[in-house]
């Protein structure tokens, strides 16, 4: 007996250390930043790795866009009522559970990896001809060897069978990601001190936006590893990362991020469902919303269901409510369209690699969104913006953001000769573009083979076949081509004839860092609008219904936001299209070439257009937020008397 006492002694102090340290909203803050953290690192490395897919598995810009946000449907399907119901119950499990989910639908990802066969890069063969002879010309006579249909196709057809896989994995990850931020938003909100509260939600969302940081920055190491370098020996790969044919990774990291996940969710199980608020006001309208707040928690489903159409309209009959989140989702649509394909705007227009690009992007651009959106929450907090004042302040930000991206407009380069699309040496010949030419026509060259030269005239070609090439310079050691020789399509007055494997440099690649900068300089202005608009969403709707609207909020946002975004600005991206890579079968895979002047005007339009519709949003919200804040002052008046 004395020995189950003693041991009962030693447990309880243990119990009540444990209580004690997960009792703390700082320490809440501290978790939920690293779990938000770890989810937009798997957001963000499963964007940077997008255009990687895009490649492997020839796909459209706008089929890479709908894949990133597919997630959004599951999400949207579950959020409003979790997010009401979670308050009911016990949030930070729920957050764990999410955690949970989420971490193995990003392991499930990397399945079409694993049940796809290897990566094959090489378009044609002639016999049992070495790799120095492929993709060159050969004549006519010899076409009963070669190989119509490419292994580079089985990539493309392995797509049909993976989209199942990919479809469910997202919805997966769409339904881990409910309860994460708006759990933990409204969380921090009811046991933080009011003063501490918009404090607390910008340092979360601070440390969130380091996720797709470090996001970013995992991308471009996988992508430097050759994606079936667990398949084949390192030391046989004749492709370099710059080669236009290379295909990293993108697997290795989804891997990584879904075991992070994993661990960071653990604790949340450990946290009590209330924890001891931080020093509050006491007003008897403070004491009365808690009490209207704890009756709605107390609702069955049968009765939430009831009163569910009730709190819909009168959340949309809240224009102050629709307006602000309206305006919300401008921004996180040129954020989409940011972090979506800002690497492959940056690769074509300058000619970089994906992975240089994520580097660049990770830790120059995304890092600036961090201290834009922290500097918006020491500004609201130094400054004490009232709700009228907010409106007009992001307007103004977003005013400033638009001024600043017109010059962007001209930092480009345009697109490079390519012979048969968007070059022809003898204009008098045709008038109509064509891989077919005089000086090829004695070549049995594929129309589907990828694999660009550059001539030593300063004109790309679609393959060495394209350029008449008969030979090649192979280095042994590194077994990668130096050049091609013998190009009957290529001659200088110095009767050169020879081409470079990969795309040709282009003029202006030295304004890369000048535009990177620029567009984290721009980001870091208008991030600044962030969290005061996240604030005065809180503080347009009653108390009791915080943690509702929160999932209306998000729900609103992805609907008009996440969810259409990454599409539509992958289909503005495909409109631009100049040379769509097609199988043997006919299939239009991939994009290879675009018009650089109109992807940029394009790309950069569409993010001006989203701001200009955010301003007349905010205008409008300042209005409404002075009429709304007048009716307050009102009713407390009458409270008063």
């Amino acid at each position: 007996m004395e020995a189950k006492l003693q041991r009962r002694d030693r447990v309880k102090p243990r119990l009540k250390c444990r209580i004690w340290t997960f009792n703390n909203i700082k320490l809440f803050v501290l978790c939920h930043g690293m779990l938000q953290c770890a989810q937009l690192l798997y957001s963000a490395y499963f964007k940077s790795s997008i255009v990687t897919i895009e490649k492997q598995f020839g796909l459209s810009s706008l089929s890479s866009g709908f894949i990133s946000s597919l997630h959004e449907i599951g999400n949207s399907l579950l959020i409003v009522f979790v997010s009401y119901f979670g308050s009911r119950v016990h949030r930070p499990k729920l957050i764990g559970i999410g955690g949970l989910l989420l971490s193995f639908g990003a392991f499930l990802l990397t399945l079409p990896h694993f049940i796809s066969g290897r990566y094959e890069y090489s378009t044609a063969t002639v016999g049992n001809a070495s790799y120095p002879n492929s993709d060159t010309c050969q004549p006519v006579n010899q076409t009963r060897s070669l190989e119509y249909c490419s292994k580079s196709d089985i990539g493309y057809n392995t797509m049909s069978s993976v989209w199942v896989i990919i479809i469910i994995a997202q919805l997966i990850v769409g339904i881990g990601t409910v309860p994460i931020q708006p759990f933990g938003i409204s969380y921090v909100d009811d046991f933080a001190e009011p003063s501490n509260s918009a404090l607390y939600i910008a340092i979360l969302f601070a440390i969130s936006v380091f996720g797709p940081s470090f996001g970013y920055l995992l991308g471009s190491l996988m992508l430097r590893l050759f994606v079936d370098f667990n398949r084949v020996n390192p030391a046989t790969i004749d492709l370099k990362p710059s080669d236009p044919r290379w295909i990293g990774a993108w697997w290795l990291g989804l891997l990584i991020s879904s075991s992070i996940l994993a661990i960071i969710s653990v604790p949340y199980f450990f946290f009590p469902r209330k924890i001891t608020p931080e020093k509050k006001s006491g007003s008897e309208s403070d004491m009365l919303s808690e009490t209207e707040e704890q009756k709605m928690q107390e609702m069955t489903i049968r009765e939430f269901i009831k009163m569910f159409p009730k709190m819909i309209i009168r959340l949309l009959l809240n224009p102050l409510f629709i307006i602000i989140v309206l305006a919300q989702c401008s921004f996180s649509s040129v954020l989409a369209g940011i972090s979506t394909y800002l690497n492959k705007f940056l690769e074509t227009q300058y000619s970089t690699t994906i992975s240089y690009a994520n580097l660049l992007i990770g830790s120059i651009t995304l890092p600036a969104l961090a201290i834009g959106m922290v500097l918006g929450g020491l500004f609201m907090k130094r400054f004490n913006m009232s709700l009228v004042k907010i409106p007009w302040f992001a307007s103004c930000i977003l005013t400033v953001v638009i001024i600043l991206t017109i010059p962007l407009f001209f930092m480009g380069c345009s697109t490079q000769k390519i012979a048969g699309i968007n070059y022809i040496e003898d204009v008098n010949r045709s008038s109509s573009f064509s891989l077919k030419a005089d000086c090829n026509a004695h070549c049995f060259c594929f129309d589907y083979t990828y694999n660009p030269v550059c001539g030593v005239d300063g004109i790309e070609y679609m393959s060495p076949c394209q350029a008449g090439c008969t030979d090649s310079v192979f280095h042994h050691s590194t077994r990668m081509i130096l050049a091609y020789n013998n190009c009957s399509c290529i001659q200088t007055s110095n009767n050169e004839d020879y081409a470079h494997p990969g795309h040709c440099k282009v003029s202006c690649s030295y304004l890369l860092l000048s535009m990177v900068f620029s567009i984290s300089f721009i980001g870091m202005v208008a991030s600044l609008t962030h969290n005061p608009l996240y604030m005065t969403v809180l503080r347009a709707v009653r108390q009791e219904e915080k943690s509702f609207a929160i999932g209306i909020q998000f729900l609103i946002m992805r609907m008009f936001a996440w969810l259409p975004a990454p599409a539509l600005f992958g289909a503005v991206i495909d409109s631009t299209c100049i040379s769509w890579h097609k199988t043997c079968t006919g299939k239009r895979g991939k994009c290879n070439y675009y018009d650089n002047n109109l992807l940029r005007k394009m790309y950069l339009g569409l993010q001006v257009v989203y701001n200009i519709l955010g301003i007349l949003l905010l205008l409008i919200g300042g209005w409404k937020a002075k009429i709304f804040s007048a009716r307050q002052v009102a009713a407390q008046k009458t409270e008063a008397v």
